[in-house]
């Protein structure tokens, strides 16, 4: 079970695991604003309700933290195209290219791995793209920050604990068709 975790304002931050939750609770950084009332955690002396919602209890202090390199934040960098066609590419048809190819050495760093189309990244294979005959949209770099460096607003869905729901926008309010008059 997940606990969701809302600034001192009440907006949603994150969703983190209920272990993770706990320690917030009982190091005095969050206060429990909602709980499952069908689970507990149970220690040698005492039973808590299991937490659904934390408020953290001060303002967030955010410190400047490099960007942690994964595969979302390598579509957010490249800004969700292809850096070879230019194309956008949607998430979930989006490969990851080793400029200088594994095989040849290359590695797994911010510096070495774009976003490409399964087309061009067919089309390259193991070679370089100077080899392929390509070029590149933009040299990849480590960035600083990224567009939206926070991630995607946290929207309710089914299946979400109900306590979650007056905290989260409705996911059917932004993807459902609109009705033409």
């Amino acid at each position: 079970m997940d606990t969701l975790i809302l600034s001192a304002a009440y907006e949603p931050i994150e969703r983190v695991s209920w272990q993770r939750a706990m320690t917030l609770l009982v190091a005095g950084r969050a206060e429990l604003v909602e709980e499952y009332e069908d689970r507990h955690v149970r220690t040698v002396r005492y039973v808590y309700a299991m937490p659904s919602v934390l408020r953290f209890v001060s303002g967030l202090k955010w410190r400047r933290r490099s960007v942690r390199f994964s595969r979302q934040n390598v579509y957010l960098r490249d800004g969700g195209r292809c850096q070879y066609c230019r194309r956008p590419v949607p998430r979930h048809a989006a490969t990851y290219d080793h400029v200088m190819p594994r095989s040849r050495g290359g590695r797994t760093t911010w510096k070495n791995i774009v976003i490409a189309c399964l087309p061009c990244n067919q089309a390259k294979g193991a070679r370089t793209p100077e080899e392929a005959g390509m070029r590149l949209a933009k040299e990849p770099v480590v960035p600083k920050r990224l567009p939206d460096a926070r991630g995607v607003t946290i929207t309710w869905d089914k299946g979400m604990p109900l306590t979650w729901r007056q905290y989260l926008i409705d996911r059917r309010y932004w993807n459902d068709a609109l009705e033409q008059e």
